[in-house]
């Protein structure tokens, strides 16, 4: 029972760091930055990119954050001590 609650601890300490990950990713003046959470805090775009260019370079940004930000929170998980 006591594991229990020493999991569920350990579990929200892991949650909270998860929650302060953000990854940013640049590309020709395009920025996107991601949190832990999986939540977009900020797009950049570059108004000097036509617009379908923008759109590719805007989902290979997107797809590459996500791509990171999940990597490192993998890490952390294989870290942590937990036996998830």
């Amino acid at each position: 029972m006591f594991d229990l609650f020493k999991n569920l601890k350990e579990l929200k300490e892991l949650q909270n760091l998860v929650s302060s990950e953000s990854i940013v990713v640049e590309k020709e003046g395009v920025k996107i930055k991601i949190n832990g959470k999986m939540e977009i805090e900020e797009i950049i775009l570059n108004p000097s990119l036509e617009i379908t260019k923008q759109q590719k370079i805007l989902k290979d940004c997107l797809n590459d954050a996500i791509k990171k930000i999940q990597m490192n929170l993998f890490l952390k998980l294989a870290k942590s001590k937990l036996n998830i």
